[in-house]
């Protein structure tokens, strides 16, 4: 996940930095930069804290139909 995440913050010119920050703002926990890091390293990163991500990134998650 750490691969996709970071391609797509720099597509949209932003840093991890920022989506640490931004998932303490709309959240109840607290997010460092290590911290994301290393849960994106590990693939235990929470559905609902990718949709926090994709929120902050003006994206979407989406499931459709393998073709």
């Amino acid at each position: 996940a750490i691969n996709e995440v970071k391609s797509l913050t720099a597509q949209k010119g932003t840093t991890l930095t920022y989506l640490a920050q931004y998932l303490t703002e709309h959240s109840d926990k607290e997010y460092s930069l290590d911290g994301l890091s290393k849960k994106l390293r590990a693939n235990t990163i929470r559905y609902s804290e990718m949709k926090l991500i994709a929120e902050a990134l003006n994206m979407e998650l989406v499931f459709r139909e393998k073709l």
